[in-house]
């Protein structure tokens, strides 16, 4: 008996090459021993939600930092502070909505199931499409905020910004397909370093004393405050909403959770929440109190909020580079929340008919690798298309991500009308959709210019095709569904028709295998060089076993275009014949000698893919 390194030396390249990056196959029966703990998850599916701490202070400051009061640059960024407040009391609206949830959907599914199963087909379509932007998205802006975060303190790496962002993805995909267990305790160390980092800025900066312009600030005071609009606040409060990315993660992976996983899921939303508003109120006043102004993404020695903050409170000191790492970290781990939550959302709605079924596939590594390799394909083309600028992705995200919130709470509103009649949780699941629906509003409006109309056209084209797909399945249940007063189909007519290039030993073989299917068996010899021609009849007297050779000629020297019109004049002829075209086919020792061999059987299968009534086979013989 062979042992396991034998077993493995003989497997092909591919397999060898798969195996060392995501790891070796695992057995169904171990899929228990893949379920994430409270604390392995918290760092799965919470570092989305946990990321935007590096950059939604800064979004709200970006949008105050635009208007033209006289000494604005205080005057405008001072209300960053109560609009990270006001977003800090959102997010207590939608956590108890999703806390909820859990309860209500312990299968997961989130925001798509609940819409669907208490709105309605459409509303849980958009819901669903809505999500499946959002995790997108996530990856790309994720990766993105990490590769500008290294850029902050690397600047000399800025010409390579994309190239990064991509190359970050490839280790995102190689690690979510060795399983969700592997991925989740990998991410659990940028996570929680992060968090630490974040804990120790927050204490340290509230103790460092900030510089004070009391002249300036007191001319503040006295400016015009009326040009500053009620649209500007709602803008800045709409691009800071980004905060509240990720919170329903939890809700859509609670299957990943360990027994008993409602339990689990739930306290690991409320822990993730208490984290998630403590730093991010807490960033944001830090930001005031230094008075940070953001720079433009093109500034020569680019950095980010967070870095300035840092630099006021710890100078370039180790701690400075350690939260820079670290930001680095849990933004490239927050891409991780959309890797564990877009390929089971897809399976979802895949069983559910209106993705592709191969969507719902589970892998030898118990995930959904067909998702996860969807997933970083269309994010690594919306990271080249602009060009890892952040800001120009986040308008996009945001929509898609509120837009779910919404439909999400409103379906909880009735669902808990029609069965529970909960008051507490009718009005607070009420408001959130409320607000949740005003900031997908107000995005849609002050972000139109900029790409925020992006989003609901791809909406209408997801539920498209979801359509499209949805009805190809139902009409093909309808279609090969069994009726017993059908007859049972019989095959009254078989020919075969066994293709010859020239006389060898593999194809004297195949004549033998061809002979022994059906009695109307011929050859077909396709002449694509007039002098071989001869030679080919001399060697089929002699070892053709009185099998009949019809000679095709081809001018324009094609293999598969006399076949197909041989094929073609039979069946119009017998459109009742079954037609089955046997193609030999050489099988090397080496898979790089496939390349000094034509594979005539994959041409011919897609030229005759539309034909009723002809079958393909490939009758191998090995060079050995």
């Amino acid at each position: 008996m062979k042992s396991a390194l034998e077993r493995a030396a003989e497997k092909p390249l591919f397999k060898k090459i798969k195996h060392f990056l995501i790891g070796m196959p695992i057995a169904t029966k171990f899929a228990s021993g893949e379920k994430l703990s409270k604390k392995v998850a918290l760092s799965t599916f919470s570092s989305d939600a946990l990321s935007s701490i590096a950059y939604a202070t800064e979004e709200i400051m970006i949008i105050l930092q635009k208007t033209n009061i006289t000494y604005v640059g205080f005057t405008a960024l001072w209300l960053t502070t109560p609009i990270s407040w006001a977003i800090c009391t959102l997010m207590l609206l939608v956590v108890w909505s999703y806390y909820q949830t859990i309860h209500a959907y312990p299968n997961g599914g989130g925001s798509y199931l609940v819409a669907k199963e208490n709105l309605g087909k459409y509303p849980g379509l958009i819901a669903g499409a809505s999500l499946l932007i959002d995790y997108i998205l996530t990856v790309s802006v994720s990766v993105t905020a990490a590769s500008l975060a290294i850029i902050s303190f690397a600047p000399q790496l800025h010409p390579y910004l994309t190239l990064i962002c991509i190359f970050l993805v490839f280790i995102l995909t190689v690690m979510n397909l060795r399983g969700t267990k592997d991925s989740g305790l990998l991410f659990a160390i940028p996570t929680y370093t992060f968090i630490v980092m974040i804990g120790v800025l927050i204490i340290d900066g509230f103790f460092t004393p900030s510089q004070h312009f009391p002249d300036l600030i007191q001319k503040t005071q006295d400016a015009n405050w009326n040009t500053l609009s009620m649209f500007l606040v709602l803008r800045a409060f709409s691009s800071g909403c980004c905060a509240l990315t990720g919170i329903e993660a939890i809700a859509n992976g609670v299957p990943e959770f360990k027994d008993p996983k409602t339990e689990n899921a739930s306290k690991t939303l409320l822990m993730m929440a208490a984290i998630l508003i403590s730093m991010f109120g807490s960033v944001s006043y830090l930001a005031t109190k230094f008075h940070i102004h953001p720079m433009p993404l093109e500034t020569e020695g680019y950095q980010t909020v967070l870095s300035m903050i840092a630099l006021k409170v710890f100078g370039e000191s180790f701690g400075y580079y350690a939260l820079q790492i670290a930001t680095a970290g849990i933004l490239f781990s927050a891409a991780n929340t959309a890797y564990a939550d877009f390929p089971r959302l897809s399976s979802i709605m895949a069983r559910d008919g209106y993705l592709p079924r191969v969507l719902s596939n589970i892998g030898d590594r118990l995930v959904f690798q067909n998702g996860i390799i969807l997933l970083s394909s269309i994010a690594t083309l919306i990271i080249i298309y602009y060009k890892g600028n952040t800001s120009s992705i986040v308008p996009l995200y945001a929509v898609g991500v509120f837009i779910s919130y919404t439909l999400s709470q409103l379906g909880m509103v009735v669902r808990f009308w029609n069965k529970q009649r909960n008051q507490l949780s009718l009005l607070v699941n009420f408001s959130g959709g409320l607000v949740t629906g005003i900031v997908v509003g107000v995005i849609l409006i002050t972000k139109f210019s900029i790409g925020a109309w992006v989003v609901p056209l791809v909406i209408l084209v997801f539920i498209f095709v979801f359509n499209k797909i949805h009805n190809h399945y139902v009409y093909q249940d309808f279609v090969l569904s069994i009726n017993p007063e059908d007859e049972t189909p019989t095959i009254k007519k078989n020919t075969v028709l066994l293709l010859v290039p020239k006389i060898n030993k593999g194809i004297v073989s195949t004549i033998a295998y061809a002979r022994a299917t059906t009695r109307d068996c011929r050859a077909l010899h396709v002449v694509l060089d007039q002098e071989d021609l001869n030679n080919v009849k001399r060697d089929w007297e002699k070892f053709g076993a009185k099998l009949p050779l019809v000679i095709l000629d081809s001018p324009y020297r094609s293999l598969i275009d006399p076949v197909i019109e041989y094929i073609d004049q039979i069946l119009l002829e017998d459109p009742e014949m079954i037609i089955t075209v046997i193609v030999p086919q050489a099988v090397v020792k080496h898979a790089w000698q496939n390349l000094l061999h034509s594979n005539a059987a994959v041409r011919l299968k897609m030229s005759l893919a539309s034909r009723r009534n002809v079958v393909i086979t490939n009758v191998r013989y090995f060079i050995d």
